[in-house]
């Protein structure tokens, strides 16, 4: 069976891992050409196309996956002007790898199909590395036969699907329970250790006895880099996209009556920082600033 046709809009750090493993395994791959995209030469020498606008990409894609910021950003690419739906051709898959507002994309879903389409949504979790290396997790939300269809393709650069629900939505809902456990846990870490270090525990001690004991786990070893040498690069996720998956959580649990003290209080945290301008940081920058006495803003 020949492979579809496949567009991407959003070839950022994890949108490129994604569009170089879809290339490199077969896939006709086109991709809209956005200041935000990470450098495309590898993918142009796979034989990727650039397009120019979201019309043409859409006229040229049987599948097009969107991995963008967030439900603003979904909402425009998809419904705002010149959106893609008003390109689509019929029967087109849209996969929003994205992390979004559940009850946005039950609606976004609705008039992808009025429009003549199929939606499923398959968020990640891992990391740019893991992107690069086709070892995503996905969590998706789609009926059984489309996911079932779209398995080849989601496994070209996923190691680990989960088909969260046949609702769309269902796979964003899943992702931001998953955020807000990972998040959480990076902020909680981060704040012992300032605290820790407050106390005159020494940060390599603090790290090892964690290790060894209830506080070990993916948190712990994203942040130990940070806490031990400065080095915040095994987790490139910033303090802003912290906040505001944080806050789509927040509203989730809101929505569905569901209880949310310790969320807010960690996107109490988060919203201070983003305040203060240190959205741009590296998420384990959080515990040199707890070690602060507040946040104080950047000169």
């Amino acid at each position: 069976m020949s492979k579809q046709s496949v567009g991407i809009v959003g070839v950022g750090l994890m949108g490129h891992g994604i569009a170089l493993n879809v290339a490199r395994k077969g896939w006709p791959l086109g991709y809209l050409d956005h200041p935000g995209n990470q450098p495309t030469d590898d993918l142009d020498a796979l034989g990727a196309t650039r397009h120019a606008d979201r019309a043409s990409l859409a006229r040229a894609s049987e599948v097009v996956i969107l991995c963008v910021t967030g439900t603003p950003q979904v909402e425009d690419v998809l419904l705002g002007d010149n959106g893609l739906l008003a390109s689509l051709r019929p029967g087109t898959v849209v996969i929003d790898c994205s992390t979004a507002v559940p009850a946005s994309t039950a609606r976004v879903a609705a008039a992808v199909r009025h429009a003549g389409g199929r939606f499923l949504d398959a968020p990640m979790t891992r990391t740019p590395k893991e992107a690069a290396e086709g070892r995503l997790n996905l969590l998706v939300g789609a009926e059984p036969e489309l996911f079932s269809a779209m398995q080849p393709l989601l496994s070209a650069f996923a190691e680990n699907i989960f088909h969260a629900g046949s609702e769309a939505g269902a796979g964003h809902t899943l992702k931001l329970l998953h955020n807000y456990v990972s998040l959480g846990s990076v902020a909680l870490i981060a704040e012992a250790a300032s605290c820790a270090g407050r106390a005159g525990i020494a940060p390599e001690v603090l790290v090892e006895v964690l290790r060894k004991g209830g506080g070990h786990g993916a948190a712990l070893d994203r942040l130990s880099p940070f806490l031990l040498a400065g080095d915040s690069s095994p987790m490139r996720f910033s303090i802003a996209n912290a906040r505001k998956d944080l806050s789509y959580y927040v509203a989730m649990a809101e929505g569905l009556g569901a209880e949310r003290a310790v969320a807010e209080g960690v996107l109490a945290d988060l919203d201070g920082l983003v305040e203060a301008g240190h959205g741009a940081d590296h998420l384990p920058l959080l515990a040199k600033h707890f070690a602060a006495k507040r946040f104080a803003a950047k000169d």
